[in-house]
């Protein structure tokens, strides 16, 4: 019985031995298409002159930034020399306090795009980069309600809507331009690297109020922002090698 749970063990020995070296050949044969996880930050900017200067008639606001910080999650996918990625962005201007007087401006965003590494390196990368994608913006503002009394808005429910933060909402079918910059790790499962570009809108749209309603007269603007981003990524061949 022993001799034959040994020779069993042998066996199995041998056979995982022999189907390492395909394994790992085919594994080395597919991380030639590169398909990688990106993680970034950057900062954007972007002027809504129109609602800003709509609200500029309003005191009890504070006038929103031109500026926002964001975070994006993707993947990236090379295959001789052509880049394809698809990113979900999240931005915000980090202001807003809901216990003062204060405004912020947040996004959220998806993209596709394409371009073509020029640089002839498994080190380096340069590539431009056109794409389309869409963004959802909300603009929030919140008035200084210190000095109104608990029983007052306890009791009226008009003093409960008018103390409430206003919100108003846009959304911009984009194209992108861009250029990219990495620098992979010697095993090329990783690169670190810069992108930068500018997001434009199709067609210049007004803004609803926070359940999406078209309201009249409302301002209109269009979508015109920079942007930059330092970028992570990830081959998940790597990962899974």
């Amino acid at each position: 019985m022993k001799s034959i749970i040994v020779s069993l063990l042998c066996i199995i020995t041998l056979s995982a031995v022999a189907q390492d070296k395909p394994k790992s050949k085919h594994w080395e044969k597919m991380k030639d298409y590169k398909p990688m996880m990106t993680k970034s930050v950057g900062f954007t900017t972007q002027q809504f002159k129109n609602l800003k200067g709509r609200l500029a008639g309003f005191s009890q606001y504070k006038p929103l930034r031109d500026h926002m910080w964001t975070v994006s999650l993707g993947s990236m996918h090379e295959m001789k020399n052509f880049i394809s990625q698809m990113t979900v962005t999240a931005g915000s201007s980090m202001t807003g306090n809901p216990d003062e007087k204060s405004s912020t401006m947040r996004f959220l965003s998806g993209g596709f795009d394409m371009g073509y590494d020029f640089i002839p390196s498994k080190r380096v990368m340069v590539y431009p980069l056109v794409g389309l994608g869409v963004e959802n913006y909300h603009a929030i503002m919140w008035k200084d309600v210190n000095a109104v009394d608990f029983d007052d808005v306890a009791g009226s429910p008009t003093l409960q809507n008018n103390i409430r933060s206003v919100k108003f909402t846009n959304t911009f079918f984009t194209y992108r331009l861009g250029m990219g910059i990495g620098f992979k790790s010697p095993d090329g499962n990783h690169s670190i690297g810069v992108q930068g570009g500018y997001v434009g809108s199709f067609k210049d749209k007004a803004w609803r109020s926070a359940e999406n309603q078209a309201l009249n007269g409302a301002p209109v603007d269009d979508l015109k922002r920079f942007q930059v981003s330092l970028v992570l990524t990830g081959n998940m061949m790597g990962m899974c090698k």
